[in-house]
C-alpha cells in the first residue's frame, strides 16, 4: 500500500472515536450560523484533547488515555440511503488527485526507474468518508452515540424551559418506538446542557444568572456557559484570524449538504451497503431544526453512460468553491477558539469521561452478578481462557445464523457494549477480553454477524495493546472478512476490515499478505472500491524487499480499468500512466498498444487533446503488431481525436503528423525541366532525370569534363569559386554548399514515404511547405521572408497532388514541384497535406466497421486531418580534424536551401539518325539540333568528352566544300570525287593544316567548339548541324558521355555558365585489324635523284565475324598524313584492282614512301585509291577523325614521356645528343585505311565505310590500328627498393646507332675475267654513305676488316680492296657522298663485299657513340673466269 500521513495506530484510534449528538434550539443555531457554521461545525477542529485524560477502570486501576479525540454530530433521524453513499465516496474520490507539481517518489528495482505517486491522498479520503459514514447497526455499539449536547441560546425568553424542551425531544428520540434511527449507546445517555451566549448583542448579567440557575439544577459536572461571537462587525479587516474549519469542512463538505444534483456513479451493480432493512421511508415529526440525512437523496438514482461522463465531482467542486470563498468564524476571536476549545476539555474531564467510566463499571457488574463468577472481570478471564476451551467450530460448518438477534439486555451484548466502551477509551487489554470472552459466546450461539464483528475488534485490539504482549491474530480477520462477505453478505464491513487489515499488514511490513487481503475484496459489485484496492495492492508489489515491477504494473491496469468503470476517468488515466513506465520499450507491443490506446480514451474524455493525440500518435508509429482490422480502428480513433484537437485551435500552427513514415535522407532535389521524350528519329540528350540511378563514379566523371571546360574557358585554372553543376541531390552528392536553381524553372523535390501499417493511407493535398526571402542579387537589397500562404503564389508558386496512396506497409516516393517566380533565398521545409483512410478497405468480421470514439462520428468517405511534416536532414559526419574525430559533429546538407539565381538560357539537345551500334572504324553521319527553349540569347556553345575521337562537327573547310553529287547519291560521308582511271595507285596530294581541324592550338583536345552560326542561339531558335560519329576501335559497349556548355549573353554574378549532359550508348562490332610496319630501302636515290626512301608494308585482316551480317570488306583507299612523308605510289603484286577481304581473310599491301618538302604548319595528305573514287582525306570527316586520332596518340605517348621530364634537365647537352641520335630512327607517318562493308540486312544490301588509322613512330617496329593489349606475367616477385632518379642512358641502342648513317654498295652483280692473261682481278666498287640525321657527322671507313669466322671463309672465299683503306670524312645532314673503291681478287667465286668498317660520331663530341655501321644484308658478287 501507499504511504500514509497517519500512521496505523492513529488512523485505527481516529476512525473509532465516542460518538457525542448535539441538540440546538432555533436560537442557538441562529447564533452559530452568524459564522456560517452548524453547532457541531463550529467546535468540529477542537474536539481532539491536546493533554492525557486519566480514569479508572473497574479494578480501580489507574488508566491513561493520550491523544483522545471525539466526535460531535448533529442528530440525523433518517440512516443514510446506499445510493447517496455511494455518490458521496465517489465525490470524494473524484475530487482527489495529485498534487500539481507534486515531486514523485522515483523507484528503482532492476533495470526500471519508475516515477510514483508516494502518497495517494483520494485513497485516505475514501477510507476515512467511508468508515464515517457507516451506518449504525445493532451488532455493535462503536458508532452509537454516548453523550448528547443539549444546547441553548442566553438571548431566549426562558432558557430553562428551552432545555427541558430538548431534553424531551431527546428522549422522546432515543425511547419511544417512532425513531429507529440513530443508535444510542445505553439507555440512560448522558445529557451536557451547554448555554451559548453571544458576546457582542447578549447581556452577560443576564447569562451568568442563567448559568447559575443551569448548576442548581443540573449540577457543576453537567453544564457550560460558552461565551463566542466576542468580535465586533466593525473592527478593521487587516485582522488575520485563522480559519480551522475550511479543511474539517472540505472533507465533509458533502455531509453537511441538503440536497443533491440527481445523477450517481454509471455503476449498475449497486453497491448493497446497508442490510438493516431500514430503507423504508420514515415520516417525522421533528421540529426544524431535525435535519433529514445529508446522504438522503431526493429523486431515485439515475445511471448515465461512462462515455458521457465528463464532470464527475460537479456538486463537490462547486461546494468546495462556495465554502472556500465564504469564511468561516468571522465574529469569532482567538479568545473564542480558546474558549471553544476549553469547553470541549471540560466536557470531556467532566462529563464523558466520567460517565463512561461509569458506564464500565455498571456493566462490569451486572456481568459478574448475572454470570456469577469472581468480583472483577480481570481475574475471570484467567479462568474463561485457560478452562473448559470449547472447540471452535470452521465457518463452513456453521449454518448461515446472520439473522439472530439479540435482545438489548442479553448479556452477550452487554460484554460486547463493555467491550466497545473500554475500545473507545483506548483500554485496549481490557477491550480485547471482553471481545475474546464475547467471541466465544456468539459462536456457541451461532450469531455469526455478532461473531465476526468481535473476532474484528478483537484483533484490532489484540494490535493496539501497548507493549505487544500476543501477535495480531491476523486469522482472527480472515474468518471476520470471509463471515461477512460470504455468510452475512455484508460487502461493507468486510471492507471495513480490510481496509483496516492490510493497513495492519503493511505496518508490519507483511506486503505480499496485504496484496492477496486487499485483491481477495475486489468484485463485480462495486468498481470504486474494486479500483481503490487493486490500486493499493499494486503499492503493495512495489514496496516489497525485492519490488515485483510487473505485478505492480499490471494491478495497476486492473485498477484504471475500474476506475474507468467507476467513471473515474482522471484516476483511470493516471494508473494507465504509471503502469506504462514498466511496459514501455520492453516489446511487450500489444500490451502498449492497449495502454495507449486507453490513455488516448481517457484523455479524450477528459478534454486532455494533446495527452489523447500522443498515445494515439504511439500506437501508430512503433512497429504494430496488430492485426490491420484493429490497425485501422486506431488510426480512425487517431484522425477522430487530431481532428477534435485542431478545431479547438483552428488558427494555430499546422500540427506534425506521425504518419507515414518520410526517410529525409533519402529525399532527392532535382533543379530544371522534365526530360522530353523521344519523338522518332529525334532522340532527345539523356541528361539526368529523377528516374536514373545515383553513380558516384559517374558522377565523378562529369566533375571532371565540367573542371576541364571551365579551365579552358579560364585560360586553364579553374576559378576558386567554381561550383560544379549538380542538378540531381541527394545523399551520396556533395550538399555542402547552397544548390543553385533559375527563375522560372522549376524544382522537384522527391519524397520517399512509408507505410508502417497493415491498412493503406490516403494523402491528400499534398505539397511542400516552404520559406523564402526575395534577394535582387544584382541589386544587393534583400526582402522580407515569405513563408508559404496564399498571396505568395506570385513568388514561388506550388504543385499538390490531388489523391496520393499508400497501400500497406509500402515505400512509394512523390515528385512535389515548386515553380521560383523571383530571385532569392527559398528554403523547403517539409510537406503538407491531409492524412486519411481508405473507407471499406478492411472489411471486419462480424465487427461493426465504424469502430471509433463513437458511433457515427465518421462519415462514408473517410475521416482526414490536415497537418505537416519536417524534411529534417542530417548532414554527413566529419572526419577531417582531429576535434571531429574525437567527437561526433555532422555537417550542413543544403539540399533543400537552394538559391534563385536570374534567368539564364536554357538548351535542348535532340540527335537525329544517331546510331545505336557500329562497326568499329565505321564512319557514319547523323545531325544534331540545339534548341534554345529560355527567353534569353546563349553564346560559347561548347561541348567535351573523353573520347573526342569519337565525333566531329567538321572542320573549318566543311562549308568551303560542297559535297559531290556521287557522294551525294550514295549517301557517303565522306567528300568524294571521281578519279582518272589513270591516276590509280599513285598518290594524289593535298595538303590541310591541324589549325582547320581544332588540333594543335594549344587548347584541350577533348574540348570542341560547335560551329554555331553567328555564334549566337537566340530565344526560341533552334538550328541543325551534321556530325560524324566514327566507331570506337574496340568492340563491346561503350559509354560515352557530351557535355555541352554554354553561356549567358549577360554576365552573371551567381550563376557563370550551364550545362547539358548526354550518354551516349553504342555497340561496336569488330570490323578490320591493320597491321603497318616500314622500313628503309636499301635504293638510296630515287627518280629524282634524292635519298631516303622507304618502304611501307600494310597487312588487313578481316576479323569480322559474320554475326553482324557483313558479306565482305573493300580496301577502296589507303592514305598518309604526314609533315614529312608521303605515299608515292602502290606496289601491288598481283594485277587485282581492288582488294576484297571475307571474313576471316587478310591481306598484304606495299607502299612506297619519300620525304616530302618540309612543313612546319600544313600536313601532306596522300591518296592511292584502289576504286573509282577518291576520298579526299585531308577534308572533313576523314581528316578530323585523323587529327582527332594523333591528339589522342600524342596524349598516350606525352603522359609515357612526361615521367622522366625531371630527370631530362639534369644533363640536356647529353640528352640533345642523344635525341639526334634517336631521330634517325624516328619517322612520323600516319596510314588511313579507308573501306567499305557490305551488309546483308533484312534483303536487303546497305554498304558501311569507315576507316583505320595507324601511327607509325619507329623505323622497323611494327604499328596497330589499336593499342595492343600487355600480357601480365602471371606471378610477380615484390621487390622493396628506395626509388632513385634513373639517370638517362648515356649510349644510344645499338638499334638507334645503325640508323645514324645508312650505306650502300653499288657494284655488278656478276663480273668476268680472263685469269689467265690477268692474274689479278680489280672491281670497281661504289659505297654510298646517306647521313640520316639533321646534324654533321664524322665518318670513318676501315676497309682493312675481315671476316673472322671460318663459315664465312668457306662460302665466301676472300678478296682484297685496293688502295687507301681508311677514309676519313665529314656528312652534313641529309647528304648522300659517294665514295669509289676497288676489289682485288684471285679466283673465281662468290664474294661478299659488305667488309667495310663505317665508324660514325657527331661532330662536337669527343669519342663518345663510335660504333660500327654493319649493313645486315650481304652484298655477294660473282665472279666468272673467261
Amino acid at each position: 500500500m501507499a504511504q500514509c500521513v497517519q500512521s496505523v495506530q492513529e488512523f485505527i484510534q481516529d476512525s473509532f472515536v465516542p460518538l457525542v449528538a448535539a441538540l440546538c434550539s432555533e436560537e442557538a443555531e441562529r447564533l452559530t450560523r452568524r459564522n456560517n457554521l452548524s453547532f457541531a461545525e463550529l467546535v468540529r477542529p477542537f474536539c481532539r484533547l491536546t493533554s492525557e485524560v486519566h480514569m479508572r477502570d473497574p479494578n480501580n486501576q489507574l488508566h491513561i488515555i493520550k491523544n483522545l479525540k471525539i466526535a460531535v454530530n448533529n442528530i440525523i433521524t433518517h440512516p443514510p440511503q446506499p445510493g447517496a453513499i455511494r455518490k458521496l465516496l465517489h465525490d470524494v474520490v473524484s475530487v482527489s488527485q495529485p498534487a500539481e507539481g507534486l515531486v514523485a517518489n522515483v523507484i528503482t528495482a532492476g533495470d526500471y526507474d519508475l516515477n510514483i505517486s508516494a502518497t495517494t491522498p483520494w485513497f485516505e479520503s475514501y477510507r476515512e468518508c467511508f468508515l464515517q459514514s457507516m451506518p449504525a447497526s445493532d451488532h455493535e455499539f462503536l458508532n452509537h452515540y454516548v453523550a448528547c449536547m443539549l444546547v441553548v441560546s442566553s438571548s431566549e425568553p426562558d432558557p430553562v424551559e428551552q432545555f427541558l424542551k430538548l431534553s424531551q425531544e431527546q428522549h422522546r428520540i432515543q425511547h419511544s418506538n417512532e425513531y429507529s434511527y440513530p443508535k444510542w449507546f445505553i439507555p440512560n445517555t448522558l445529557k451536557y446542557y451547554v448555554l451559548l451566549h453571544d458576546v457582542s448583542t447578549g447581556e452577560e448579567q443576564r447569562a451568568d444568572s442563567i448559568y447559575e440557575e443551569m448548576k442548581q439544577r443540573y449540577g457543576t459536572q453537567g453544564c457550560y456557559l460558552l461565551k463566542i461571537n466576542s468580535r465586533v462587525s466593525n473592527r478593521g479587516a487587516d485582522e488575520q484570524i485563522p480559519d480551522p474549519w475550511s479543511q474539517y469542512l472540505q472533507k465533509n463538505t458533502i455531509q453537511n449538504q441538503d440536497s443533491y444534483e440527481d445523477y450517481t456513479v454509471s455503476n449498475k451493480n449497486t453497491d448493497h451497503l446497508i442490510s438493516d432493512g431500514t430503507d423504508t421511508e420514515i415520516k417525522d415529526g421533528l421540529s426544524n431544526n431535525f435535519k433529514t440525512h445529508p446522504l438522503q437523496l431526493d429523486h431515485p438514482s439515475g445511471s448515465l453512460d461512462s462515455t458521457d461522463y465528463m464532470k464527475a465531482s460537479t456538486s463537490l467542486q462547486d461546494s468546495k468553491k462556495s465554502n472556500s470563498g465564504t469564511p468561516h468564524g468571522a465574529c469569532l476571536t482567538l479568545t473564542d477558539h480558546d474558549r471553544i476549545r476549553q469547553f470541549i476539555q471540560e466536557f470531556t474531564f467532566r462529563g464523558l469521561l466520567p460517565h463512561i467510566e461509569k458506564t464500565i463499571r455498571q456493566l462490569n457488574d451486572q456481568l459478574i452478578s448475572r454470570k456469577g463468577l469472581s468480583r472483577s472481570l480481570f481475574f475471570a478471564t484467567k479462568k474463561w481462557f485457560s478452562g473448559s476451551k470449547v472447540p471452535e467450530k470452521s465457518i463452513n460448518e456453521l449454518k448461515n445464523t446472520s439473522g439472530l438477534l439479540y435482545p438489548p439486555e442479553a448479556p452477550e451484548l452487554q460484554i460486547r457494549k463493555m467491550a466497545d466502551l473500554c475500545f473507545l477509551v483506548q483500554h485496549y487489554e481490557l477491550a480485547y477480553s471482553c471481545y475474546h470472552t464475547a467471541k466465544k459466546d456468539f459462536l456457541n450461539d451461532q450469531a455469526m454477524l455478532y461473531a465476526a464483528g468481535a473476532l474484528e475488534m478483537a484483533a484490532v485490539s489484540a494490535f493496539l495493546q501497548p507493549g505487544a504482549p500476543r501477535p495480531y491474530p491476523a486469522h482472527y480477520m480472515e474468518t471476520a472478512i470471509q463471515t461477512y462477505r460470504d455468510i452475512c453478505k455484508n460487502m461493507v464491513l468486510a471492507e471495513r476490515c480490510v481496509l483496516l487489515s492490510a493497513e495492519i499488514l503493511k505496518s508490519q511490513s507483511k506486503y505480499s499478505e496485504a496484496a492477496a487481503l486487499l485483491i481477495r475484496l475486489t468484485s463485480e459489485d462495486s468498481d470504486l472500491r474494486s479500483a481503490l484496492l487493486l490500486e493499493q495492492a499494486a503499492h503493495c508489489f512495489i514496496n516489497m524487499k525485492s519490488p515485483m515491477v510487473r505485478k505492480f504494473a499490471f494491478h495497476m491496469i486492473l485498477a484504471g480499468h475500474r476506475f474507468s468503470k467507476a467513471g473515474q476517468k482522471k484516476h483511470a488515466l493516471r494508473c494507465y500512466c504509471q503502469a506504462m513506465q514498466v511496459y514501455k520499450g520492453k516489446g511487450w507491443s500489444l500490451a502498449e498498444d492497449h495502454i495507449n490506446f486507453t490513455i488516448g480514451r481517457q484523455s479524450f474524455t477528459l478534454r486532455q487533446l494533446d495527452n489523447a493525440v500522443s498515445a494515439f500518435r504511439h500506437i501508430l508509429i512503433n512497429d504494430s503488431k496488430q492485426p490491420p482490422a484493429q490497425q485501422g480502428a486506431f488510426l480512425r480513433e487517431y484522425l477522430y481525436v487530431y481532428k477534435n484537437a485542431t478545431q479547438l485551435s483552428p488558427d494555430g500552427p499546422l500540427p506534425q503528423l506521425p504518419l507515414p513514415y518520410i526517410n529525409s535522407s533519402a529525399t532527392r532535389v532535382f533543379f530544371g525541366h522534365d526530360r522530353r521524350p523521344a519523338e522518332g528519329e529525334k532522340q532527345a540528350a539523356t541528361h539526368v532525370s529523377l528516374d536514373q540511378e545515383y553513380d558516384s563514379e559517374s558522377s565523378q566523371q562529369w566533375k571532371e569534363l565540367e573542371e576541364q571546360i571551365v579551365a579552358v574557358i579560364n585560360k586553364g585554372t579553374v576559378p576558386s569559386n567554381f561550383q560544379p553543376t549538380q542538378f540531381c541531390l541527394n545523399r551520396y552528392s556533395d550538399n555542402s554548399k547552397f544548390p543553385l536553381a533559375v527563375i522560372e524553372e522549376p524544382i522537384t523535390v522527391e519524397v520517399s514515404f512509408r507505410n508502417p501499417l497493415k491498412v493503406p493511407l490516403l494523402l491528400t493535398d499534398l505539397s511542400l511547405l516552404w520559406k523564402f526571402q526575395p534577394k535582387d542579387f544584382s541589386a544587393k537589397h534583400d526582402g522580407e521572408t515569405k513563408e508559404q500562404g496564399t498571396c505568395d503564389e506570385d513568388m514561388v508558386g506550388t504543385e499538390a497532388i490531388a489523391e496520393f496512396l499508400i497501400n500497406s506497409e509500402e515505400t512509394k516516393v512523390a515528385r512535389l514541384k515548386l515553380f521560383p517566380h523571383q530571385t532569392g533565398e527559398l528554403h523547403i521545409l517539409g510537406v503538407v497535406y491531409n492524412l486519411g483512410s481508405v473507407q471499406g478497405a478492411v472489411s471486419l468480421d462480424g465487427i461493426d466497421p465504424s469502430i471509433g470514439l463513437q458511433t457515427g462520428k465518421f462519415v462514408s468517405n473517410g475521416l482526414s486531418v490536415r497537418g505537416r511534416q519536417d524534411l529534417e536532414i542530417q548532414g554527413p559526419r566529419l572526419n577531417n580534424t582531429k576535434e571531429e574525430k574525437t567527437s561526433i559533429k555532422y555537417g550542413p546538407d543544403r539540399r533543400l536551401d537552394p538559391i534563385i539565381t536570374e534567368e539564364m538560357p536554357l538548351l535542348e539537345v535532340f540527335f537525329i539518325n544517331f546510331p545505336t551500334g557500329l562497326l568499329c572504324g565505321e564512319i557514319r553521319k547523323a545531325y544534331v539540333e540545339f534548341v534554345n527553349v529560355s527567353k534569353c540569347p546563349l553564346t560559347a556553345l561548347k561541348v567535351v568528352s573523353k573520347h573526342p575521337e569519337f565525333f566531329t562537327f567538321g572542320g573549318n573547310t566543311a562549308a568551303l566544300t560542297p559535297l559531290s553529287p556521287s557522294a551525294s547519291e550514295n549517301c557517303s560521308a565522306y567528300k568524294t570525287v571521281v578519279t582518272d582511271p589513270t591516276s590509280v595507285r599513285t598518290a594524289l596530294l593535298s595538303s590541310a593544316s591541324s589549325a582547320d581541324f581544332g588540333v594543335g592550338m594549344g587548347g584541350s583536345p577533348e574540348v570542341i567548339q560547335v560551329p554555331l552560326p553567328d555564334a549566337v542561339l537566340l530565344p526560341g531558335a533552334s538550328v541543325q548541324l551534321p556530325m560524324w560519329l566514327r566507331g570506337p576501335d574496340e568492340e563491346g559497349v561503350h559509354e560515352i558521355n557530351f557535355l555541352f556548355y554554354y553561356e549567358s549573353i549577360k554576365k552573371h554574378s551567381k550563376m557563370c555558365h550551364r550545362v547539358l549532359r548526354h550518354t551516349a550508348v553504342i555497340c561496336t562490332s569488330r570490323s578490320l585489324h591493320v597491321r603497318a610496319t616500314v622500313c628503309r630501302s636499301n635504293a638510296l636515290g630515287d627518280e629524282e635523284g634524292r635519298g631516303d626512301n622507304m618502304l611501307l608494308f600494310v597487312d588487313v585482316e578481316n576479323i569480322n565475324t559474320s554475326e553482324t551480317g557483313v558479306k565482305e570488306f573493300h580496301i577502296v583507299q589507303v592514305s598518309s598524313n604526314s609533315k614529312h612523308w608521303k605515299l608515292q605510289k602502290s606496289i601491288n603484286i598481283s594485277g587485282d584492282k581492288d582488294t576484297k577481304l571475307a571474313s576471316r581473310e587478310r591481306a598484304k599491301l606495299c607502299f612506297k614512301a619519300v620525304r616530302c618538302k618540309n612543313s612546319e604548319e600544313n600536313y601532306t595528305f596522300a591518296d592511292i585509291v584502289f576504286g573509282n573514287e577518291q576520298i579526299i582525306s585531308s577534308a572533313s570527316p576523314c581528316a578530323d577523325f585523323f587529327f582527332q586520332s594523333l591528339s589522342s596518340e600524342f596524349k598516350r605517348t606525352q603522359v609515357q614521356s612526361h615521367a622522366h621530364a625531371s630527370q631530362r634537365a639534369m644533363k640536356q647537352s647529353f640528352d640533345e645528343t642523344v635525341r639526334l641520335i634517336q631521330r634517325c630512327s624516328e619517322v612520323d607517318l600516319n596510314i588511313v585505311v579507308l573501306w567499305k562493308a557490305y551488309v546483308v540486312e533484312d534483303s536487303k544490301q546497305l554498304i558501311l565505310e569507315g576507316q583505320h588509322h595507324v601511327a607509325l613512330n619507329t623505323v622497323g617496329k611494327e604499328a596497330f590500328s589499336f593499342p595492343q593489349k600487355q600480357e601480365l606475367p602471371e606471378t610477380v616477385l615484390l621487390k622493396f627498393f628506395r626509388p632513385e632518379n634513373t639517370p638517362v642512358p648515356a649510349r644510344p641502342t645499338p638499334e638507334q646507332l645503325s640508323n645514324l648513317i645508312k650505306t650502300s654498295l653499288h657494284y655488278p652483280e656478276s663480273f668476268n675475267h680472263s685469269f689467265h692473261q690477268k692474274s689479278l682481278c680489280l672491281v670497281p666498287v661504289t659505297l654510298l654513305l646517306s647521313n640520316c640525321s639533321q646534324a654533321v657527322v664524322d665518318v670513318m671507313i676501315d676497309l682493312r676488316h675481315k671476316p673472322t669466322s671460318s663459315e664465312a671463309l668457306e662460302i665466301h672465299g676472300s678478296f682484297t680492296w685496293l688502295g687507301q683503306t681508311q677514309y676519313k670524312l665529314q656528312l652534313k645532314g641529309q647528304e648522300v657522298y659517294s665514295l669509289q673503291l676497288k676489289a682485288c681478287f684471285v679466283h673465281t667465286g662468290v664474294y661478299n663485299l659488305g667488309t667495310p668498317r663505317v665508324f660514325a660520331k657527331l661532330v662536337d663530341q669527343v669519342t663518345l657513340f663510335e660504333t660500327s655501321q654493319q649493313n645486315s644484308m650481304p652484298a655477294l658478287i660473282i665472279i666468272n673466269n673467261i
